[in-house]
């Protein structure tokens, strides 16, 4: 079959028979490697993958970065208004519409990557990204007002959406089968980086009084982009994108790049073969590659499903351990605690992302994920019900056991839910709508961030509704939402191919079932021509 054919018939007439043998062995091979043996034949595809995702570290730093500053007092003194005594705040709305900005910003950013990724490649939608974002930096640096401020994140957020849209898919896409999980897991380590990033350096800013203690952690910003966009010009294109752009003697290419030559058992070919014979067959059933299409079929299922794991980040509280400095110093601790506890919150996410890992070989994906929501259910119900008696009768010892519940609540996450959000929404969806069922997720994820953004600051400023720590009862609901859908609607994808994932998905499968169906790669694939 000639390349062009790949791309421009988008029917069951593409269909290549003769490919499927050679497909049907890489797929044996997929599911033969162990953890060691595809670390040793993915060396280079390891390295590639790890470098593209560490642009996620500078979306936790500013994500982190802003909700912090409104605790710092030398950042509250410059943009806030004056409360009592030595003391100042930035206003509830002013609070919730900074974190949105760079929020919007992304949701926008998504969509266009969404496209520009199918299109062009995730090398080259990444290095625009990180280019754009440069000059964004300024705008934030030398702000004199919110309302600049706020423009700034807005215009921030747009090359935040483009590593968002296309990190996990360059991860998911450049390695084998068992080490999916890991790459994609890693995701979330960089996230969770970023933020201890940033506590770190605000809290060694926090002595300093001038502008330069809000300015320097702005600045440093720009370490990313110079050390990631010489890195990113010499990264490979994913071989599958190459698959669907019907370049596969390119994609061939890449995948010795990305393998070692001392593993004689590897088939290069084979191995395309098997991509080729999944996009074939993805065409085949698929009505378009639009956003349209992600809503249309058994895709409908797949977009519903990963929409929802991205807004149970939402759900189970993150809001809350996004203004976690901010929540400690309402919920009674002294500001330098609180920056102190923030720190020791994002070292134990580091732990948590790296235990993660640990638990990957251990149980099914479906079980660490919803043990996650269980218990930090549990764990948000307990922060509701301290902040009863610390409204009451202030004492630093509710003060520091709520602190402390939130910094277990942050292992869990980063050890269950989080990585696997990645790990899931990757999966999921068909290789052909991936890039655009991300975005389309991730767009939903945001639009619910905006919701929490809204809400958060309300809940905790003492000016506003002054919740305190018994917001944790709001996010206990919030918890019980995400454990209720997770358990019906969540399937299970481990140790199954892209191919068998649709082949599962178009016999209806039900969610509870997916570990135990078995799947025959062959009559999967060619089910669709009988």
């Amino acid at each position: 079959m000639a390349e062009k054919d790949l791309k421009s018939k988008p029917s069951a007439e593409i269909f290549d028979i003769e490919r499927l043998p050679d497909a049907a062995d890489a797929n044996s091979q997929e599911h033969s490697l162990t953890f060691w043996k595809a670390l040793r034949l993915y060396p280079k595809g390891v390295f590639w993958s790890l470098i593209m995702s560490t642009v996620i570290v500078m979306e936790g730093y500013d994500t982190k970065l802003m909700g912090t500053l409104f605790a710092q007092p030398a950042f509250q003194k410059n943009y806030g208004h004056h409360v009592k005594a030595d003391k100042w705040q930035i206003s509830a709305p002013w609070q919730a519409g900074l974190n949105n900005g760079a929020a919007i910003g992304q949701l926008f950013g998504m969509l266009i990557a969404g496209h520009l990724a199918e299109k062009y490649g995730f090398r080259k939608t990444m290095l625009v990204g990180q280019i754009a974002i440069c000059g964004c930096i300024f705008i934030q640096l030398f702000s004199e007002s919110l309302a600049v401020l706020e423009v700034g994140q807005i215009l921030f957020g747009i090359p935040l959406g483009f590593f968002q849209a296309t990190a996990v898919i360059y991860a998911l896409e450049l390695g084998p089968l068992c080490l999916r999980a890991y790459l994609t897991n890693y995701i979330h380590l960089c996230w969770a980086f970023g933020q201890l990033f940033a506590v770190g350096v605000l809290r060694g800013t926090l002595k300093r009084t001038d502008h330069w203690a809000y300015r320097i952690p702005f600045a440093l910003q720009w370490l990313w982009p110079s050390i990631l966009i010489p890195l990113i010009f010499f990264a490979p294109e994913s071989p599958w994108w190459l698959v669907r752009a019907g370049r596969l003697e390119e994609a061939k290419k890449v995948v010795k790049r990305l393998t070692s030559p001392r593993n004689v058992d590897f088939d290069v070919d084979k191995n395309v073969a098997l991509m080729v014979v999944t996009t074939e067959h993805e065409l085949a059933i698929e009505s378009g590659t639009s956003y349209a299409t992600c809503f249309k079929g058994t895709n409908l299922r797949r977009t519903i499903i990963v929409m929802f794991i991205y807004v149970n980040q939402t759900l189970n509280g993150n809001p809350l351990r996004g203004f976690s400095t901010y929540f400690f110093e309402q919920a009674g601790l002294p500001v330098t605690s609180a920056f102190d506890m923030t720190v020791v919150g994002f070292g134990v996410a580091i732990a948590g992302g790296i235990f993660s890992w640990v638990l990957l070989p251990l149980a099914n994906r479906r079980t660490i994920y919803l043990t996650g929501l269980v218990i930090m259910t549990v764990i948000m119900a307990l922060i509701g019900g301290l902040g009863i008696p610390q409204a009451h009768t202030p004492k630093s010892a509710y003060s520091w056991a709520i602190g402390s519940l939130l910094v277990i609540s942050s292992f869990l996450y980063y050890a269950t839910v989080g990585p696997l959000t990645n790990t899931l929404c990757a999966e999921l969806p068909s290789a052909m709508l991936r890039s655009k069922s991300i975005a389309l997720a991730r767009g939903a994820y945001i639009i619910s961030t905006i919701v929490a953004n809204v809400l958060t600051p309300y809940q905790l400023n003492p000016t506003a509704w002054n919740w305190g720590a018994k917001t944790g009862w709001f996010w206990m609901g919030g918890c019980a939402i995400a454990l209720t859908f997770s358990y019906f609607c969540l399937p299970e994808p481990k140790d199954r191919t892209t191919a068998e994932l649709d082949y599962i998905f178009e016999t209806k499968v039900p969610a509870r079932k997916f570990a135990k169906t078995p799947v025959d790669f062959t009559a999967a694939v060619c089910r669709l021509e009988k």
